[in-house]
């Protein structure tokens, strides 16, 4: 739908904002100059949104939606929603902000149901997590999430199973137990979709100079963890692709996050190998050597001419041979990434690209939907690729959820991304025993994640506010180097506001 002017009466960030998701999930354009506005005919004229919001005896939003055709014919909406008693009055009308709006434009402008509703953010288990808190039941968290979100009964359902199934993982962490995560942001080369902060491998100079504020990084946290008497019960070496460092500085870097940081609460080692064409035998024995235990391989996708349009410098074969290559290595629980949505594939592809996945018997699957990133090639030259629609994207997850589920995997956690093909998430299932403690602690946002290296986020958990704050190292490596001291400074400092109080009561 195109819209030639949209009037909102409220200026306030969160409310733009919360419309504005609404208005990118229906595909509802808005022509924003003269010279767009002549030349295209608009479905309507004008468009104006009006909230009426009230805070007693419990808040409750009333939005009246107002739309005026080309014909000048104008028709006029409303709707009312009030809060439950038991909601944050701010977070309810927010809710119902966006509940309301959301239910006008179904009702009223025949608009799609969106299967997760009205939530947006990159983490939707942490409203169940937040229910079941509260002591509601399965049924009640089902019902709450249908009625209060429009959330498909499908997702409700299996976002709430997995959030159930995530509780006793989440229960083994305490108030000082951390995870850590380790950026090295340099690959081999640039994917076709990719907007991650991630730089082809640079010279030995310059190199040098990031392993240098690196180091610094590394030996100030592995400080940190000792000040504050911190468990660290996993860590995670990512990027970028780690495995594209030669094999000295791959295994000289392993070492040091070993050394620094592996300890008798530790749980879990992970490492992104990424690609085939960055392993080799001695990456491998090293990963064996510092006591990885986990060793991610991302195929996304085994369809040759997939892999030459997305940039992927390998074949399926060279993915099938890494793969029995870490198997004859190590005991490593060993994760495979496939993404759905990929220029020019189709459903047929999927269930090929799931086949030949499942075949080699990993331990661990995540099912990516494509996310159009600005930033990325794909993003900037969108109109030289033929890309699925959504609804064969909703068809290929389908597809793949089938091939996973019936190879015994269960879903256990999931994340959700701005752009994403078919309005989908990204969830990763896994056999019983091998589900990634990281993955599942870093998306319920409970734990301290202590962050090192360029484009790493330091999220830090002070359990007596209850209230996570983070520090982010710079994207830009040369930044990084620069002021590495500042970055270390500000972590530092968010540690000793969760954590050095207690620290000094029990001095004293």
């Amino acid at each position: 739908m195109i819209v030639r002017r949209f009037l909102l009466d409220r200026k306030e960030e969160v409310i733009v904002k919360l419309v504005r998701e609404l208005l990118e999930l229906f595909k509802i354009r808005v022509l924003d100059n003269a010279e767009e506005t002549a030349a295209e005919k608009a479905d309507i004229d004008v468009l104006s949104v009006q909230h009426e919001i009230t805070m007693k005896p419990v808040p409750a939003v009333h939005t009246e939606l107002f739309a005026v055709a080309e014909t000048g014919e104008d028709r006029c909406f409303s709707i009312k929603g009030v809060a439950r008693r038991d909601e944050k009055a701010m977070a309810a009308v927010h809710r119902l902000v966006k509940l309301n709006l959301y239910r006008l434009f179904r009702m009223h402008f025949a608009m799609p149901a969106a299967s997760w509703g009205i939530l947006h953010g990159v983490r939707p288990t942490k409203i169940v997590h937040r229910f079941i808190e509260e002591g509601l039941s399965r049924e009640e968290i089902v019902s709450r999430l249908l009625n209060d979100y429009e959330v498909s009964l499908e997702k409700a359902s299996y976002m709430t199973d997995m959030a159930f199934r995530q509780r006793p993982f989440l229960q083994t962490s305490d108030e000082r137990t951390i995870s850590v995560y380790v950026g090295i942001p340099f690959c081999r080369s640039r994917c076709l979709y990719c907007s991650f902060p991630a730089y082809v491998l640079p010279k030995e100079e310059q190199l040098a100079a990031f392993f240098s504020a690196w180091d610094k990084d590394l030996n100030a946290a592995k400080a940190e963890v000792e000040r504050h008497r911190l468990k660290v019960q996993s860590i995670y070496i990512g990027g970028g692709t780690p495995t594209s460092l030669s094999n000295a500085d791959f295994e000289r870097m392993l070492s040091l996050v070993d050394e620094a940081f592996y300890g008798e609460h530790t749980v879990e080692f992970t490492v992104e190998a990424g690609r085939p064409d960055t392993m080799t035998r001695e990456k491998a024995l090293s990963m064996k050597r510092h006591r990885v235990s986990r060793v991610s391989v991302n195929p996304q996708t085994m369809q040759q001419r997939t892999l030459e349009r997305i940039g992927r410098a390998h074949t399926p074969e060279d993915i099938v041979q890494m793969f029995r290559l870490l198997r004859e290595t190590g005991d490593f629980s060993i994760n495979m990434d496939v993404i759905l949505g990929l220029p020019g594939e189709t459903c047929t592809d999927v269930a090929d690209t799931m086949s030949k996945v499942l075949s080699l018997s990993p331990d661990d699957v995540t099912l990516h939907s494509l996310a159009l990133k600005r930033g990325s090639k794909l993003k900037m030259h969108l109109e030289e690729y033929e890309l699925p629609d959504d609804a064969e994207v909703q068809a290929m997850f389908q597809t793949a959820m089938k091939h996973v589920q019936k190879a015994g995997f269960l879903p256990y956690y999931l994340y959700r991304q701005g752009y994403m093909s078919g309005q989908l998430e990204n969830v990763g299932c896994a056999h019983c025993g091998a589900e990634s403690m990281y993955n599942m602690q870093i998306m319920d946002e409970h734990q301290t994640i202590l962050g090192i290296g360029c484009a790493a986020t330091s999220k830090i958990m002070n359990f007596r506010t209850k209230r996570l704050k983070a520090s982010f190292n710079a994207k830009d490596f040369h930044t990084y180097v620069r002021d590495i001291d500042a970055y270390i400074a500000k972590r530092s400092a968010l540690l000793l506001e969760a954590y050095g109080n207690e620290e000094e009561e029990e001095t004293c």
